[in-house]
Formats: C-alpha cells, structure tokens, sequence
C-alpha cells in the first residue's frame, strides 16, 4: 500500500465556518475608514482573498488611504475578528468527523490569514489536535493564493512531494493555487448553483464527502 497522502487545508470556510464572521467584520470595519462595504460584496466578490488586496482594490474605486489608516484599519479589523472567532466560531459541518476518519494522513493548514488568525481558529473550533504546529501562513512565508509557491512551500516544510499532496479549499484562488503547485485538488463547493468547480479539480458538496474523495485517490495510486 503507498503512503497516505498529505492532505493541506485550507482554513476559513473549509475547516472552519468563518466566512460569514469575517464578511460582516469587514462591512462593519472598512466603511469607517471611508471605503463602502458589505457582507455580500465579500462573499460574492473577494472570498480567501488577501486583506490588502481587497483594501487596495477598494482604494482604487473610493479613494486610497496613508500607510498609517491602512495599518490602523488592518489591526482593528484582526482584533475584532479574533473577539468574534472565540465567542462564535464554529467548524465546517461534518469536518471534525472527516478529520477523524482521516487521522492517518499527515495534515497542515495552509492558509492566506496570518499565522495567529489560524491558531485562533483552530483552537477556537476544536480542531488544534489535527494539526499541531503545522500551520503555514502566507504571512509568514511571504506569498499568497493563487501563487502556487504557499502550497509548494508547505508541501516541502511537510517533507511532501507536491505530486503526493492533496489541497483541500473552498474557494477559487486556493484551488487555483493548488492545482497549479502540481498536487491533486479537492473543491469543497459550498455553492454549487453559482460556482464551477474547475477543470482537474474534484468536486464536492459537503466535509462528509472528504474521506470518500480522499480514499478513491489512494486507491488509484
């Protein structure tokens, strides 16, 4: 039998359910900095997207701020967010039992948030054990999704060729990113009606599915 494959998370809306958390932080959050905002721009428009890469695109429509208001916005945005995580984060629905049934895989979490913002939420819903210390924050290695080097770099950290690694993401940018880094993609697709699954990737609905998913891979290994 091959070794199992390592399989990278994705954290927000893949392991946990932060998504909705984080989009009415930003609407909460940015508009006080002069740049209009709301919880359905994100969802529909910038979802696993770097922070700054939406503040700068939202710059480019309402007008830029100083490097100063931009750090100062960043960091109340994080600090709401963390208050919000502990109080209310919840895991993805049926993730905690998906991990279970995969415990013989070796796992990280790769993800476009810092690397405080992980821990958070992974201790926050219960998920710390899975992973332990293998967190890999674009922050920290210093590139983001849809560059295929954060999946590439996490993979090598892991000791893992990319050809033997399975990227787990709900949104496009993390599917980009790991179909490009050359390893199998599963696309947990929360919203099938309105987005396609793209070409090499492997579609499902639900965390339930995972353990299927991953164990027809291996059987075609």
């Amino acid at each position: 039998m091959s070794t199992p494959y390592c399989l990278l998370f994705d954290s927000d809306g893949t392991l946990v359910d932060s998504e909705v958390l984080l989009a009415q932080v930003m609407a909460e959050t940015l508009p006080q900095y002069g740049l209009p905002f709301t919880a359905e721009q994100y969802m529909a428009e910038f979802r696993g997207v770097r922070f700054l890469t939406i503040v700068l695109e939202l710059e480019a429509r309402h007008g830029g701020l100083d490097d100063d208001r931009r750090k100062r916005l960043e960091a109340q945005m994080r600090e709401r967010m963390e208050a919000r995580m502990r109080a209310e984060l919840e895991p993805i629905a049926g993730m905690p039992e998906a991990l279970l049934e995969l415990a013989h895989h070796p796992k990280a979490v790769v993800s476009n948030g810092p690397e405080r913002k992980i821990r958070c939420a992974m201790e926050s819903a219960g998920l710390a054990q899975h992973f332990g210390n293998n967190l890999f924050s674009a922050y920290t290695l210093g590139v983001w999704k849809p560059d295929p080097a954060l999946y590439r770099q996490a993979a090598e950290a892991m000791g893992q060729a990319p050809e033997r690694c399975v990227v787990i993401d709900d949104a496009d940018v993390g599917v980009v990113a790991g179909l490009e880094a050359g390893m199998q993609v599963i696309h947990l697709n929360h919203f099938p009606e309105r987005e396609a699954t793209p070409p090499g990737a492997i579609a499902i609905h639900h965390a339930r599915e995972l353990p299927a998913a991953i164990a027809r891979l291996d059987l075609a290994t």
